[in-house]
């Protein structure tokens, strides 16, 4: 065919198609369905053109010469149309639905096989083979005419992510289905379960993964393109093909899986690795890509009705009512029977009756069938008899779900109320609409005085306003309850929160590793509340400054191998990243006073205020502990926040002064350039360095003061340098007697039975009494702040115990002073519950921490012992704990902690002194 002929024919149809959206919204006809009755009457005039002049019968010619094969419709429009749906997918939606969606993609494409297969069987004389396989064609709900009409009748989006995902991908297991039958009726291969059970299970697990895996490649290679939108943009059109093609030919897998996991990857993930302003770009282009993919693969496919159906007769005609009488059985079955039981597990979730029936009713089919059914005329091994009958089933039936369900989609959506806004909607559109109007009409008033326009034009525009306004009066926000207006309110800040965060990584204050997170938890916050309500909320922000997954596993590696590197960057992420969030959330403070004030009212605001303060608050906390461990990282951080924010100031500047043509395109790069240059040290982010060096650390220590450098190089190889998190568990119940720790820098807490606990702080040890044998007691050890510790275990003390006298003797008279205390305490506590009722009730003894910080002193353990002497008298007793108690206050005052690893002079001393680590009992 002439190239020439063949670029008329394609201009010719997109010409066409250009006039058909609003040809069909004034037939109100969905678009689909119009493109249907273009083509077949295409399909009919291509055919009988003699009458036409010269130009429209070389159109005409030219279509009637498309060499239009499956491997047209199944390569060339069809990765387009799924990487298009996929792509504008909310991801986290369609996790949310997983459960309903696989089920509706996989259980219910197999019971429609087995259904139609058998019902066919039982009235035709095809076989059990042919009909199956009509079965697996017609069990695909096709992505273009589901996802077309469902956007045009205005369903709503959870609906609407059913039954897209389900068109999705029940695309992989029909095509399954559909060659291990073709493979039998060929004669190439054998009917059996477990064939076809194992072949699905292949092609759909492994076309995710490929698809996953190139989808993730094509997120790293948009670093290498960053500020190059059309590479960027072409990088994505050849993914949905090379995914597709790859998969099938090279794989062995589904094409279809890897296609939608890619677009879906690229949807998520995307957009943070992409220059932001592509990401903008990427819709509208992709919006495009899809449009001329959806036309012209249905304008291609009916045109091929008239062709498939020239040879159908009356008994193949009331076979396909059979067909489309048994395929809603068969949806029935699924989306009534299954769905409902599939809600009772913990995979599923609960859907409405209503949505069942639009489910039920919405399974349209379209050109993937067609292709299919067409793909079965093409194979000579097939009996004809068979290739007839399954092209004119085929081509029937997805005739009758277009006009049938397709036309009556629409009704039926309204019927059942779903394209109508809830009740709490509907009054949020009236405050809305009633602020707008009246801050307009106050602008237009304006406008009006400065323009001179008259008194009576003001008037009538005045009254349109009014007559506006009136209307949306019976619809106040009074009548939805607090806890209504307090969710809408978080809900619509959190989706204020999501833009923000992305209005932070387009002006490039973030990078995208950062960016992901960020809207990861801002979607995840979102969906607490729509799904929570306000203690949904309230769960998230206590949640989200928890140590994530990836921190807490560093950690792990940490305290297990003792790897430090990936701990630091962990730490460095999440101090940025608090960093952003404080950022964010002082914002959004002042946009709900600001924009949630006149929305919901004044009391409600308040309330979201207040949590998002509380929230702020949270986040405050969790930021000062690492600011006083780690000062000068934060220092860092705020420049470069601070100095990410002048160079986007900057950037911005010159591109207004650009586009008003104070300066010229080439001065323009000369000041961009300049502008990289002296912004670059800010993106030059130096590693967090938790500093857990041993030899440096144990220098600390005043236990190892005076030794020789010998031994604290000795020591140094024994002692294992870990952090430990604010309020982690240092040493458990069921750590005692195994290892020892020595505080290098901040403060622990110790758990005594008693309920009461001692601070340790930088220089001082704990668990030496396990490792002596001495157990008498076994507190519990959790970590004050940040608090880098060093660890010896059990073997490793008795041999550096062995190999150092002059250490052994500092830990056993530190070991005999506790020893000591603990067993004051005792005696004290026995004698406090021996004294007679009629006695005046003494002063408590002291706790066990108390008498630990008397031990630790010479001249209070000698008091200690005198009071133990004198205990049958109460007066030297009472006076005794009192002088105990006092220098163990004017000890814990002067208690110091050591600086910050970090070079810092703030430490853990400058938090408050409800937070502080001391030395103080509790």
């Amino acid at each position: 065919m002439d190239v020439g002929f063949l670029v008329f024919g394609l201009a010719g149809l997109l010409t066409l198609v250009c006039f058909m959206p609003p040809l069909a919204g004034r037939l109100k006809l969905p678009y689909s369905v119009l493109l249907a009755i273009v083509g077949c009457l295409l399909g009919i005039i291509i055919h009988v053109h003699g009458w036409a002049p010269s130009w429209i019968a070389d159109f005409l010619d030219s279509l009637e010469r498309f060499e239009i094969s499956s491997e047209t419709f199944l390569m060339v429009f069809l990765p387009v149309l799924l990487f298009e749906t996929a792509l504008a997918m909310n991801v986290r939606r369609l996790i949310d639905d997983i459960g309903p969606i696989l089920m509706m993609a996989i259980v219910a494409v197999v019971v429609c096989t087995v259904v139609v297969g058998v019902t066919l069987d039982a009235i035709s004389p095809y076989g059990l083979v042919v009909c199956l396989l009509l079965g697996a064609i017609v069990a695909t709900t096709d992505p273009v005419a589901v996802v077309g009409i469902f956007r045009e009748v205005g369903a709503p989006k959870r609906l609407t992510t059913l039954v897209e995902g389900e068109s999705l991908f029940n695309d992989a297991a029909s095509i399954a289905l559909y060659s291990v039958l073709l493979a039998v009726l060929s004669g190439h291969g054998e009917l059996t379960v477990s064939g076809i059970f194992n072949d699905f299970i292949v092609h759909f697990i492994g076309g995710g993964i490929a698809g996953f895996a190139m989808g993730r490649l094509a997120c790293f290679l948009f670093a290498w393109l960053r500020g190059f939108p059309t590479a960027e943009i072409t990088l994505t059109l050849t993914l949905a093909y090379l995914s597709f093609f790859i998969s099938e030919h090279y794989l062995n897998v589904s094409g279809v899986v890897a296609t939608v996991i890619a677009g879906l990857v690229v949807g998520s993930t995307g957009r943070t690795r992409m220059s932001p302003t592509t990401f903008e770009y990427l819709a509208s282009a992709w919006g495009q890509f899809g449009f001329w993919a959806n036309s012209l693969i249905f304008l291609f496919a009916a045109m091929l009705i008239p062709k498939l159906m020239a040879a159908a007769d009356w008994q193949e005609l009331l076979l396909v009512a059979v067909v489309f009488v048994a395929t809603l059985v068969a949806r029935a079955i699924v989306v009534f029977g299954l769905l409902p039981l599939l809600g009772l597990t913990r995979l599923g979730t609960k859907v409405s009756n209503p949505y069942k029936v639009v489910m039920l009713w919405g399974g349209l089919r379209g050109a993937v069938s067609l292709a299919l059914a067409l793909a079965v005329t093409e194979q000579t091994g097939v009996p004809e008899e068979a290739r007839q009958f399954i092209a004119v089933a085929t081509t029937s039936y997805v005739l009758l779900t277009l006009f049938i369900n397709g036309i009556s989609l629409r009704p039926l959506i309204r019927m059942l109320g779903l394209n109508q806004l809830s009740s709490v909607e509907r009054t949020i559109r009236n405050q809305a609409l009633a602020v707008a109007l009246e801050d307009l009409q106050g602008k237009t008033d304006e406008v009006a005085k400065t323009e001179h326009i008259g008194t009576e034009v003001r008037d009538r525009i005045r009254a349109v306003f009014d007559a506006s306004l009136t209307s949306v009066h019976d619809g106040q926000v009074s009548q939805m309850s607090d806890e209504q207006r307090v969710a809408v309110g978080l809900a619509i800040v959190a989706q204020r929160e999501e833009e923000m965060f992305f209005d932070i990584l387009k002006a490039q204050i973030v990078d995208w590793r950062m960016a992901e997170t960020l809207l990861a938890r801002a979607e995840r916050l979102e969906d607490a509340i729509r799904l929570g309500g306000v203690p949904g909320f309230e769960r998230a922000i206590v949640q989200d400054v928890r140590y994530s997954t990836p921190f807490r596993l560093a950690l792990r590696m940490h305290y297990v191998f003792g790897f430090q590197s990936w701990l630091a960057r962990e730490l460095g992420q999440r101090f940025a990243n608090l960093m952003s969030k404080r950022s964010v959330a002082q914002r959004l403070i002042v946009f709900a006073r600001e924009q949630i004030t006149p929305l919901l009212g004044e009391e409600a605001t308040q309330r979201i205020v207040a949590l998002h303060q509380r929230r702020l608050d949270l986040v405050e906390n969790a930021l000062q502990a690492l600011n006083l461990q780690y000062p000068s990282y934060a220092l860092w951080l705020q420049e470069s926040y601070l100095g990410r924010v002048a160079r986007e100031l900057e950037r911005i500047r010159y591109r207004d002064m650009l586009e008003q043509f104070l300066i010229s395109g080439e001065v323009y790069a000369d000041l961009m350039a300049q502008l990289k240059s002296r912004w670059a040290h800010i993106d030059a982010h130096p590693p967090l360095d938790i500093e857990m060096s041993a030899a440096e650390l144990i220098k600390r220590v005043p236990l190892f003061e005076g030794l020789s450098p010998d031994s604290l190089r000795a020591i140094s190889k024994l002692l294992k340098p870990r952090l430990a998190l604010p309020d982690q568990r240092v040493l458990t119940q069921g750590r005692h007697g195994e290892e020892m720790c020595f505080v290098a820098s901040g403060a622990v807490a110790v758990h005594l039975p008693d309920n009461t606990l001692i601070e340790l702080g930088s220089g001082e040890f704990f668990g030496e009494l396990g490792l002596l044998g001495e157990q008498q007691i076994t507190p519990e050890v959790t970590s004050l702040g940040y608090c880098k510790l060093l660890m010896l275990s059990s073997r490793d003390f008795h041999a550096l115990l062995a190999r150092d006298e002059h250490l052994r003797e500092r830990i056993q008279v530190v070991a005999k002073q506790r020893l000591r205390a603990i067993e004051v305490w005792k005696q004290f506590s026995q004698a406090s519950h021996a004294a007679p009722a009629a006695t005046p009730a003494p002063v408590s003894a002291p706790s066990p921490a108390q008498a630990a910080e008397a031990a630790e002193a010479a001249g209070v353990t000698r008091e200690l012992e005198d009071a133990r002497k004198d205990e049958a008298a109460d007066d030297v007793q009472e006076k005794s704990r009192e002088e105990t108690q006092d220098k163990t206050r004017d000890m814990i005052q002067n208690k110091t902690r050591d600086k910050p690893l970090d070079g810092g002079t703030g430490g853990m001393q400058d938090a408050p002194a409800t937070d502080a680590p001391g030395m103080a009992p509790r």
